[in-house]
């Protein structure tokens, strides 16, 4: 049996990554995990929760399948994917895919264009449907600032590993991210050891790149590279 756990982002939940899950889930019958990192998902409750809660975490959930598969796959999203990383040069992962990994953050110029958006759509009177702006309203109204240092705690941890992961990697990375820059994926390819690595630009996708117009096509390059012997 093959398994995969999928890891989410910094403030997100399985939400983030589940549209990849679920498209997994229909073209294989691989066991797909997809779990819930502490004070993470549709609520959030970080206050007090350290970084090694989340790595700990995900790694109780990696050890679980490389009980039961033959094969382990690992996906992350955002900080999910520097965590995804972690646990590669630590565990005996087979491949490794990278979505919008955070090595680099804070996209300014992109940003402020998102910025200029919701501007455009509070001016429009739409600004209360746009997803982007429920989604970010949330997330900086609960989020403590003691979290966000753990955040990059998790960054000054999994950048260094990058150079010591030496399996086959998918990196993804959307080219109009207003949270992690392009240059993201750039250094990630460049800097990790493995022999086998592919880099899509995902050409409209932001910083949820598994949401975005494009993902389908975003997918299929991922199960077939998880599928290619």
């Amino acid at each position: 049996m093959i398994g995969c756990l999928v890891l989410h982002g910094f403030t997100g939940g399985p939400y983030e990554v589940e549209p990849l899950a679920e498209y997994l889930r229909e073209q294989t019958d691989w066991k797909i995990v997809v779990p819930t990192l502490p004070g993470h998902g549709e609520t959030l409750s970080l206050r007090g929760i350290k970084h090694v809660q989340w790595i700990e975490h995900a790694e109780e959930c990696l050890k679980s399948l490389l009980e039961t598969c033959d094969k382990v796959y690992v996906a992350g999203f955002s900080m999910g994917g520097l965590i995804a990383s972690y646990l590669a040069v630590h565990y005996n992962v087979s491949k490794l895919v990278l979505l919008s990994a955070a090595a680099r953050y804070i996209h300014i110029k992109q940003l402020f264009r998102d910025i200029g958006g919701l501007i455009r759509e509070g001016w429009q009177g739409n600004l209360l449907e746009n997803e982007l702006y429920n989604r970010y309203k949330v997330k900086m109204t609960n989020t403590p600032l003691l979290s966000t240092y753990e955040f990059r705690k998790v960054v000054t941890i999994a950048r260094p590993l990058l150079k010591k992961v030496t399996i086959p990697t998918f990196i993804a990375q959307g080219e109009v991210d207003g949270i992690v820059p392009p240059a993201s994926a750039a250094y990630i390819y460049e800097t990790i050891s493995s022999r086998q690595k592919n880099i899509y630009y995902a050409s409209r996708s932001k910083h949820l790149i598994c949401h975005s117009e494009d993902k389908a096509e975003l997918f299929d390059h991922i199960y077939h590279f998880l599928e290619d012997e």
